[in-house]
């Protein structure tokens, strides 16, 4: 499996769980990340300044019908859904808000497996709802990667259990295993 795409989703306490995984990867990681938080709707979005001081790869919200590129990251912006569209272009949408978030991890999960297919590892971080569940459901149906956070190591480990009852045959693992995971899924 050569690794196309990481999507990354996280709720109540993903700031600092992202904090531990996304700065530690490598400035040439040889794949787009992309990333939900559910954060409040607002103006700026705080967190890709944040991220882009601690980050080596490239930091920015993404934009609509945007290529994404190795090694950036890019950030849902604050109220709209982060979708991929088939040929793995980024689209943003303000459609209803799905398991009452706007943007939603499962929008961006289920669309990034039908975009990539086997060629993309899924993410699901703490978080207090159910958002995530199907779409790392759709990635392992896809035939991609899923990795879910330890539900123990979570702050809010709901969103992680879900995660694991959809989708059985992920990985569990701590936020610091995490990197090495990607590492040897991009090395295969």
């Amino acid at each position: 499996m050569s690794l196309q795409a990481v999507v990354i989703g996280a709720s109540a306490g993903g700031v600092q769980a992202l904090l531990q995984v996304l700065p530690v990867l490598p400035a040439d990681f040889p794949a787009p990340v992309l990333v939900v938080v559910h954060i409040p709707r607002r103006r700026d979005n705080a967190l890709v300044e944040l991220l882009a001081e601690k980050c080596r790869l490239t930091v920015k919200e993404a934009e609509d019908k945007e290529c994404p590129m190795p090694g950036t990251i890019y950030l849902a912006p604050p109220d709209y859904h982060l979708l991929v569209e088939i040929d793995g272009a980024i689209a943003l949408s303000s459609d209803e808000a799905v398991n009452y978030s706007r943007p939603s991890i499962d929008v961006l999960f289920e669309s990034a497996a039908d975009a990539f297919g086997s060629h993309l590892a899924g993410i699901i971080m703490t978080g207090a709802n159910h958002d995530g569940a199907q779409g790392l459901r759709a990635i392992c149906t896809a035939g991609g990667h899923g990795i879910v956070q330890t539900p123990a190591t979570a702050e809010v480990e709901i969103m992680p259990q879900a995660a694991l009852a959809a989708c059985p045959d992920a990985q569990a693992m701590r936020l610091e295993d995490i990197r090495s995971a990607l590492e040897e899924l991009v090395a295969q």
